[in-house]
């Protein structure tokens, strides 16, 4: 799954670009640089392939979502609708920003579901933030229609589904503003790194500025710049752009490849009884970063783990390890263990996050298996590892009486 896999000679490339001019900062000094703007170039390609109007390249994919609720008007003591299934970054971008994170029921798709989102709305709902988790994307009519209704400022945390799409459109172009992140276990990398894309010039406006110390980057100077708002430093370096230019560029071509190798695990793993998959809203917009199997219930997930681990193949169930991308594992988030107060603490928490019941998504989580795609496995490889899988099902399953 990891963009480098196809790690060489144009990244380095790309480095040494930056190496040479000894600029490793992506703002200003034009002379000393040579040309060189390899941030700039990045959020190009993170255009190009997502269709947005404005891209910005930031220090990492959790700085990305803070930056999109924020710049979308998300703020102090808004309640924010987010899933109990992501990795815990995307909450912790809430409480950051200081707004209450407020969890929903996810469903099949492994996203918010819109009837789970329907149901948490309260009074002081001002936001959902929407996670495209694994790989796919959510329904995104169902989704856009309760937003609308209930008029909330929908943002997109799209780190697992870059080069996902629905319907034709990107994730992340469906809200106000979505993330991404370039990490090192993400189908394109900047070892780390993270990308804000929206449609609204004002919006990334504010972002641009928001993620240097509130700069606002117009003219050549950077000691005589304005200041519009307060921000903090989330600044990218060339170093990291010029990795995740050149891994952006591959991401098409990575993507064909795993879609390929997806279907053909697939294809073998679909003759095994009790073997199901995650649903996908839109199967031609898949990245296809991950195969996401579901299994009858929990216990037999559980059991097809175990044979798994025996038989030495990957994969991993989110709802009994410490994966740390389920409410299961969070239990400093459940304690609120900070190192200093924040708005839920001080404004009152809507739900007890040690009491919340969220039934659907434990079911889901409990059911489900992941293997991560990658685009270098050989056809043998492939064959393997289904026949491994289908193997480890089987011996889990559980015996007719």
């Amino acid at each position: 799954m990891p963009g480098t896999e196809l790690f060489g000679a144009e990244e380095r490339k790309e480095i040494n670009d930056v190496l040479e001019t000894g600029m490793l900062f992506r703002y200003n000094h034009d002379q000393q640089r040579n040309g060189v703007w390899k941030a700039r170039e990045f959020e190009a390609e993170v255009r190009k392939v997502t269709g947005a109007k404005y891209a910005h390249a930031v220090s990492n994919g959790s700085a990305a979502i803070a930056i999109a609720m924020a710049a979308s008007g998300i703020g102090a003591g808004d309640e924010v609708i987010v899933p109990p299934f992501t990795f815990i970054a995307s909450v912790e971008a809430v409480l950051f920003i200081g707004a209450i994170p407020v969890f929903a029921e996810i469903d099949e798709t492994l996203c918010l579901s819109a009837e789970g989102i329907r149901k948490a709305v309260t009074p002081k709902t001002k936001g959902i933030c929407l996670v495209h988790m694994c790989g796919g994307m959510a329904d995104m009519d169902g989704i856009m229609q309760v937003a609308k209704e209930h008029n909330l400022i929908l943002v997109e945390d799209a780190g697992q589904a870059f080069g996902a799409s629905y319907k034709g459109k990107s994730v992340g172009l469906f809200g106000k503003a979505g993330s991404f992140s370039f990490d090192f276990f993400k189908i394109a990398t900047a070892g780390e790194g993270g990308a804000f894309i929206t449609d609204d010039e004002e919006i990334y406006k504010l972002a641009d500025a928001y993620s240097d110390h509130g700069h606002n980057h117009v003219g050549n100077n950077r000691g005589m710049e304005q200041h519009p708002v307060l921000g903090f430093n989330y600044r990218i370096s060339e170093l990291h752009a010029a990795v995740g230019l050149a891994q952006t560029r591959k991401v098409p071509h990575i993507r064909e490849i795993n879609r390929k190798h997806k279907k053909m695990l697939i294809d073998i793993l679909s003759q095994t009884e009790g073997i199901s998959f995650s649903k996908l809203t839109d199967p031609a917009g898949d990245s296809a970063t991950f195969l996401n199997m579901m299994l009858p219930d929990t216990e037999t997930a559980k059991r097809t783990v175990d044979e798994m681990n025996k038989a030495g193949v990957g994969g991993f169930n989110y709802w009994n390890t410490n994966m740390y991308h389920f409410i299961n594992q969070w239990d400093h988030l459940k304690k609120m263990q900070t190192a200093s107060k924040l708005p839920a603490q001080v404004l009152g928490m809507p739900q007890d996050y040690n009491t919340l019941e969220l039934p659907k998504s434990q079911e889901v989580v409990g059911r489900l298996i992941s293997f991560g795609i990658r685009c270098t496995w050989t056809e043998e490889e492939i064959k393997t590892l289904a026949n491994n899988i289908a193997k480890a099902v089987k011996a889990a399953m559980p015996v007719a009486v």
